[in-house]
């Protein structure tokens, strides 16, 4: 088997083997893509069965992505060097393990490490399966289109997480929701060994470990800076930025003075390289934020399943890969800069549409501004995905696609840490809970909008009534006002397009 899976090289690679090896990598995309979805979805089940803090909530959510973040780029220079495919079935083994150990744990403290190792093992997956594409298709046509399906998984993925996740939730406990990444492994092993070919940069940099601890010493406290804004003293959070912007300007000056870096951070100096880094993080943060809050709205405002809010979510991500292939033409007519503006304007357009079906208190709306967003988010993601790895080396396509999947997880990290910092902390500071209710019931109902649920089942139907209807105003206030900010950022990164790649992109 590994004579056979020897002689595979990406250049000696007929096309039927090239696009078969690519339907191998779409895997552990589905993979990591159901996984983040379908934890969505789950966090009122979550929440009723841990009944964690509205901080523990959010780093269960944010957690994994996160440490997928910080250790994306050393995981890429690792497969640089030892081999992508080997670095993506380890991954994939380990990823799928660890998936069903979090499907049993008892609180949220070990649901919150379990993510932490999902965390681990999922950056092993992900610059491998990027960068093995970037290698196995020279051409640059086939290698858009190899992307746009690459990207088109991601929202396939998105789009089966909920329904299989509404299932699921349906009639199992919330842990089974885990137990999803465990089938996916054993074609993903089989296909990999027979159909992959590996590569490796010739001349990689080394595995750096003060690195390593650096890049995480820079993505940790910036987030939980972000986080404790609304809790803690103010001191805290400005602490914690200042050790974040020391270890990012430490990191930097370090990979500068190496003859051989663990991350060429020259690469930056690329205007399409940068600018496409942005619209990948802003188009992320936009549909993960979204997310966040159209998913607990529709459970435990809107009073649907599960499963029915899957299927209600299902038209704007299956949009978000349809228009994800698309782009690919629309980009060979209209220039793929023009592309990506119009699909970030159009998520701009979609958090518009939020606000304006806060007002208004109809689904309806919300489930339009979804499907604008999804094709904000197709149109956008999928070519700067594509600019990414098109501006640099082939030997260097680890590199390259570890920075942007570490731009996809942090503007996932900040989808969460951000919209859903700002929103938890408006809930809690616009709640009038009754005046009948304990200090912990009070402090419980203020935590989360499932908490207030909880507590609501507790009470009687006059006390309950009153608090779920103060809970439901409080909540649809704060995402009114997450839901502009979103709209703004969106704008900015339409501009970034507009003034910085635009001029440059080929």
């Amino acid at each position: 088997m590994e004579k056979l899976t020897a002689q595979l090289t990406p250049g000696s690679l007929t096309a039927r083997r090239r696009w078969a090896a690519l339907t191998v990598l779409l895997f552990p995309v589905l993979l990591v893509s159901v996984d983040n979805t379908v934890l969505s979805f789950a966090v009122p089940a979550i929440s009723a069965a841990l009944q964690p803090t509205g901080n523990q909530l959010l780093w269960i959510i944010d957690i994994y992505p996160l440490v997928l973040a910080g250790l994306l780029v050393p995981m890429g220079s690792l497969g640089d060097r030892i081999g992508r495919r080997k670095l993506l079935l380890l991954g994939a083994v380990g990823f799928a393990l660890v998936s069903a150990v979090a499907a049993f744990a008892t609180d949220a403290n070990q649901l919150i490490a379990a993510r932490v190792l999902l965390g681990f093992f999922g950056a092993m997956l992900m610059p491998s399966t990027l960068s093995l594409i970037r290698n196995i298709f020279s051409d640059a046509t086939e290698r858009r289109t190899a992307i746009a399906i690459w990207a088109a998984a991601f929202s396939g993925g998105a789009v089966l997480g909920p329904i299989l996740g509404g299932i699921l939730l349906e009639h199992f406990w919330w842990g089974s929701i885990f137990l999803l990444a465990v089938p996916m492994l054993l074609p993903l092993l089989i296909g990999g060994v027979l159909l992959l070919p590996e590569s490796r940069d010739p001349h990689p940099g080394k595995v750096d470990p003060v690195s390593i601890l650096l890049i995480i010493m820079t993505l940790l406290p910036f987030v939980y800076a972000v986080k404790s804004l609304t809790t803690a003293a103010w001191y805290i959070p400005v602490a914690a930025l200042g050790l974040s912007l020391l270890c990012g300007v430490i990191f930097v000056r370090r990979q500068l003075a190496r003859p051989n870096p663990m991350l060429d951070v020259r690469l930056f100096s690329n205007r399409i390289f940068s600018g496409a880094l942005v619209i990948n993080l802003i188009s992320v943060f936009s549909l993960v934020g979204f997310i966040y809050f159209v998913s607990q709205h529709l459970q435990l405002i809107s009073g649907l399943t599960p499963f029915e809010a899957g299927l209600w979510m299902t038209p704007g991500l299956v949009l978000t890969m349809v228009f994800g292939l698309l782009a690919v033409r629309f980009a060979n007519r209209f220039g793929a800069s023009n592309v990506m503006i119009a699909g970030l304007v159009l998520s701009a357009l979609a958090y518009a549409l939020v606000v304006f079906a806060g007002s208004a208190g109809n689904d309806t709306w919300l489930l339009v501004a979804f499907c604008v967003l999804g094709l904000g988010i197709g149109m956008s993601e999928t070519l700067s995905n594509d600019l990414v790895i098109s501006e640099v080396p082939a030997a260097k396509a680890g590199a390259a696609s570890a920075i942007s999947e570490t731009a996809y997880e942090v503007g996932s990290v900040l989808g969460t840490a951000v919209l859903g910092t700002i929103l938890n902390g408006i809930y809690a500071a616009t709640l009038k809970v009754p005046t009948s209710l304990t200090s912990a019931q009070s402090e419980a109902a203020t935590q989360t909008l499932a908490g207030a649920h909880t507590v609501a089942a507790e009470l009687d139907a006059k006390t309950s009534l009153t608090l779920l209807e103060t809970a439901a105003q409080a909540f649809d206030h704060g995402v009114l006002v997450t839901a502009s900010l979103a709209a703004i950022l969106a704008l900015v990164a339409a501009i970034v397009v507009f003034r910085v790649v635009k001029p440059v992109a080929k």
